[in-house]
C-alpha cells in the first residue's frame, strides 16, 4: 500500500531520503484537482502540501488511513486543523524554518522604499542620471513597529535594530516580560499607540478571523504622513481596499507587500502607485528556507509513520 502523497512541488534531498524508506507518489499538480486528490488520497497515509492544497473536511472523509498531514511552511490557513484531528490525522508544519528569509524580505522592502531603490535602478537603466529626483530617507533612529511578535516578527525587528531604529511592538499574547522584547529593548503598545508612533510598520500575523482586515481604514488614518506599510504575512489581514485610498490620499508614504489578500491578485489601481513595492510571495523563497522546511517536514512525517511523535506538531485546542 502507498505511504506518502505529495501534492504540490516539493522535492529535494529529504524528500529523496523519505522515498528511500517508504513508498512516496509526487504530483506536483494534483492541488489543482481536489476530486482527484480526494480519490488518491483514500489509499495513502501520510500527505505533504505546501500552501495550494485545501486540505478541508470534505477532503478529508475520503482519507480512511490517513495518520499524518505535513504542511511544509508556517501557515495554517489551508489546513482544517480541528477537522483533521477528528480524522484522526496529526498535522505537522515548520513553524521557524522559513523565519529569516522572510524577515530578511521585508526588510529589503523597507530599505527599498526608504531608497528608492527600484525606482532608480528603472530610472538609470534606462540612461539617465537623476541623482536629485530620488531623494530618500535614512531608518536610522526612525521607530520600527511590529503587528505580531512570534519568530518572524522578532527576526525582523532584530534586524531593524541592527539599523539603528527604535522597536515598537504589539502583541496581545505576549507580556511585557517576554524575553524577546527584553532583546529587542522593545516597547509593548496598543495598537493605536502603535500605529501613531511608527515610522515604519511591519505586520507578521496570521490569517484568522480575528486578523481579517484588522489593518483597516481607521488604521491608516492614524499612521503618519511619512509612515511605511510592510505585509510579508497573510495578505487577509489587510483591507486592501482601505490601504490603496491611504496611499492614493498621502495619509501614509508608501507600501510594500509580499502577500494579497487574493492570489494571485486581479490588477488593480494598487499596481499603478509608483511608492507601492510588489512581490508574488516570495518571502520564504530562498534555497536556505525551502531545504530546512523541507528536510523538517519529511522527517517529522516519518517519524510519524515510524510511531514517533512528530517535532512540529500542531496542537488544536
Amino acid at each position: 500500500m502507498p505511504d506518502v502523497l505529495i501534492a504540490e512541488d516539493i522535492r529535494g534531498n529529504a524528500v529523496d531520503a523519505l522515498s528511500s524508506r517508504f513508498e512516496v507518489t509526487f504530483q506536483p499538480d494534483l492541488w489543482r484537482d481536489p476530486g482527484a486528490l480526494a480519490t488518491q488520497l483514500a489509499e495513502f497515509r501520510a500527505l505533504i502540501v505546501r500552501n495550494q492544497t485545501k486540505v478541508d473536511a470534505a477532503l478529508l472523509r475520503s482519507a480512511k488511513r490517513l495518520v499524518v498531514i505535513g504542511r511544509a511552511g508556517v501557515g495554517l490557513d489551508n489546513v482544517d486543523v480541528a477537522a483533521a484531528t477528528r480524522a484522526g490525522a496529526i498535522v505537522t508544519y515548520t513553524p521557524d524554518q522559513n523565519a529569516i528569509s522572510v524577515a530578511e524580505l521585508a526588510i529589503g522592502l523597507m530599505i527599498s522604499l526608504a531608497r528608492n531603490i527600484p525606482a532608480a535602478s528603472a530610472d538609470t537603466k534606462d540612461g539617465n542620471w537623476n541623482r536629485r529626483r530620488f531623494w530618500g530617507t535614512e531608518l536610522y533612529g526612525k521607530s520600527f513597529g511590529i503587528i505580531g511578535a512570534g519568530r518572524i516578527g522578532f527576526l525582523t525587528a532584530r534586524r531593524a535594530q541592527a539599523l539603528g531604529m527604535k522597536i515598537l511592538a504589539c502583541d496581545p499574547l505576549i507580556s511585557r516580560d517576554n524575553v524577546m522584547l527584553s532583546e529587542l529593548n522593545a516597547e509593548l503598545l496598543p495598537l493605536e499607540d502603535l500605529l501613531t508612533r511608527a515610522d515604519v510598520v511591519s505586520c507578521h500575523l496570521p490569517s484568522t478571523p480575528k486578523t481579517t482586515k484588522l489593518l483597516d481604514a481607521s488604521c491608516f488614518a492614524l499612521m503618519k504622513s511619512t509612515a511605511l506599510f510592510l505585509n510579508a504575512s497573510r495578505g487577509q489581514v489587510v483591507d486592501e481596499a482601505a490601504l490603496l485610498t491611504a496611499l492614493q490620499r498621502g495619509e501614509i508614504a508608501g507600501a510594500g507587500l509580499d502577500v494579497r489578500a487574493s492570489e494571485p491578485p486581479e490588477v488593480s489601481e494598487l499596481e499603478k502607485l509608483p511608492n507601492v513595492l510588489l512581490t508574488p510571495h516570495i518571502g520564504a523563497l530562498t534555497y536556505e528556507a525551502q531545504d530546512r522546511v523541507t528536510t523538517a517536514i519529511c522527517e517529522d512525517v516519518a517519524r510519524v509513520l515510524d510511531g514517533k511523535a512528530p517535532l512540529n506538531a500542531v496542537v488544536h485546542c
